[in-house]
């Protein structure tokens, strides 16, 4: 339990953000109907987060102490640079709101105070950046959110209470949408920004409260929640959406918000000091971009063509033709942990996209590995349970190309091996998305690792340097050297049954440990067949797969 939003908590609060976001996304992407029924705020927003989220990490890189101040500084600037749509403009001046007055506070504040005037600031600043600002959307939920926040924190609330008003009054808020926005009610959903926020500040309890929220995620909303591709709302509006980064002062950027005001809809410019972040729907790029030369430097630009946008991701779903004529075959793309297993499945023809310790791919480099394969058609395995998010959140972003693109969710790269061991080229996309699938489920996991602090686990309390043995992701061991705990794991995966072990051996495995674990096998369990993959990850000296 936090009694402060320090820096440990905003860093909390980043991390879990993306997490929630991450396990969100599908069902928020099926809530976008307004302002366009493109079906990606869900997309968009675990994107934002995830740039924000990153800022926050490469702060703490380099310095681990680092106070509050620079923290959330470093949160509002990711997601500045970061914003993905409509959406994601939003969000990144909602924490720009929370950064400016989490900065200015007296020390004599409150926590709860302080919360409810950075909710307070973030809504205001939100409804200011929106060049037509509408009822029903998240601008509301975030103001109710902030009215119940200092309902609270005025009648003397902790800040854990302040934060549960804040959640309460966003989806009392949420619940209501529908009848404020007609476009919402025609659809039968609630607003999608909205129940992006709502997530965001489910995350923000958990890490205030230290609690481990549990989604159920085939749980309805109040409204009956339905797909974009179901409904009947269409969009009539510009063909184009024009996003920019541009430094500029800020004089200028009030000029460029009435000149952008004219030329479209769908207006978000937000940002300060220099550097703003800019969003509108146009039928007329040029003078949009011409527009934002006038005020300053724009970069990073990007326009999309709204309807054609969606019509790509519809195919790269599908796997009807749409994607670009100079992409061809099959490609299989997995997240490998070490060097030798990329070099495994290199030799299998698989683009590898590498792990580094402490740190899961990000969406980008995921996304650079199924494109720069040059398929058609793309199987991703994201090898752990943490990168399942991220996998589908680059999958999402290649199918706006065009590129049909499935996941297989291998929770273990134990589990990506076996999937690629029986993937078919020339097999049916779908035959083949089956058969590795399964192939992937079959097989059980484990693991030994040291521990690095001392925590309570579900085999009892571990002290630091004690050894660690997984079993399908839970502790269930806890010894004193590699080779015992290895015993342990194994004998308990090999009782359920299995021909098959795979051993993928970590730079902190010797031939000695390698031995052991072939030795068991050998004598205790004489039909199974033992396979080593000197696989060269950090970390986690073994690995184990059993078939």
């Amino acid at each position: 339990m936090h009694d402060s939003l320090d820096a440990q908590v905003i860093r909390a609060w980043a991390a879990e953000t993306v997490a929630a976001l991450g396990e969100c996304r599908a069902e928020i992407d099926a809530l976008n109907v307004f302002p366009v029924p493109d079906g990606d705020t869900g997309t968009n927003l675990f994107l934002t987060a995830e740039a924000a989220g990153t800022a926050v990490e490469d702060l703490f890189a380099v310095d681990e102490s680092a106070d509050v101040v620079p923290v959330i500084d470093a949160y509002a600037k990711g997601a500045l640079l970061g914003a993905r749509g409509n959406s994601g403009v939003i969000t990144s001046q909602i924490l720009r709101g929370i950064a400016e007055v989490i900065t200015n506070a007296e020390p004599t504040q409150s926590a709860g105070a302080v919360l409810a005037a950075s909710l307070t600031r973030a809504s205001e600043l939100a409804y200011g950046a929106v060049g037509v600002p509408r009822e029903g959307t998240v601008l509301t939920v975030s103001r109710v959110a902030a009215e119940t926040a200092t309902a609270a924190a005025t009648d003397g609330a902790t800040l854990e209470e302040v934060s549960r008003a804040a959640l309460a009054g966003a989806e009392d808020a949420l619940e209501k949408t529908p009848e404020q926005l007609e476009i919402l009610r025609d659809a039968g959903v609630v607003d999608s920004g909205g129940r992006g926020f709502v997530v965001m500040l489910e995350a923000l309890l958990d890490s205030i409260t230290g609690e481990q929220r549990v989604r159920d995620l085939s749980a309805k909303l109040p409204t009956p929640v339905v797909s974009v591709t179901s409904h009947t709302v269409s969009y009539g509006g510009p063909g184009y959406e024009v996003m920019f980064l541009l430094e500029a002062e800020d004089e200028d950027v009030a000029e460029l918000r009435e000149k952008l005001g004219a030329l479209g809809d769908s207006l978000v410019v937000v940002g300060g000091g220099g550097l703003w972040n800019v969003h509108v729907h146009v039928d007329d790029v040029g003078a949009a971009v011409e527009a934002g030369i006038e005020a300053g430097r724009p970069y990073r630009i990007k326009v999309t063509h709204l309807e054609m946008a969606s019509e790509k991701r519809e195919s790269g779903r599908s796997g009807s033709e749409g994607s670009s004529d100079e992409r061809t075959g099959r490609a299989v793309v997995a997240v490998s942990h070490g060097p030798g297993v990329a070099a495994l499945l290199l030799e299998n023809e698989v683009t590898a996209v590498p792990a580094t310790p402490g740190r899961r791919p990000s969406t980008a480099e995921l996304l650079g590995g199924v494109m720069g394969s040059g398929a058609r058609e793309v199987i991703l395995l994201p090898s752990d349970g943490d990168t399942r998010v991220v996998a589908e959140a680059a999958a999402e972003q290649a199918r706006d190309d065009g590129v049909r693109v499935a996941v297989i969710p291998t929770r273990s790269i134990v589990q990506s091996l076996a999937a690629v061991a029986v993937h078919d080229p020339s097999a049916v996309f779908d035959d083949d998305v089956v058969t590795m699938g399964r192939s992937s489920a079959a097989t059980r996991y484990g693991a030994i690792t040291v521990a690095v602090r001392q925590a309570v686990t579900t085999a009892g309390v571990c002290e630091i340097g004690d050894v660690l043995g997984l079993v399908g992701g839970d502790i269930a061991v806890i010894g004193e050297t590699l080779e015992e705990v290895a015993a342990a794991v194994v004998k308990r995966m090999l009782d359920g049954g299995g021909e098959l072990v795979t051993v993928v051996a970590g730079e902190q495995a010797n031939d000695d440990l390698i031995s052991s674990v072939e030795n068991i096998c050998e004598s205790d369990y004489a039909d199974v067949e033992v396979e080593v993959v000197m696989g060269g990850q950090p970390l986690w000296p073994l690995i184990v797969g059993v078939e």
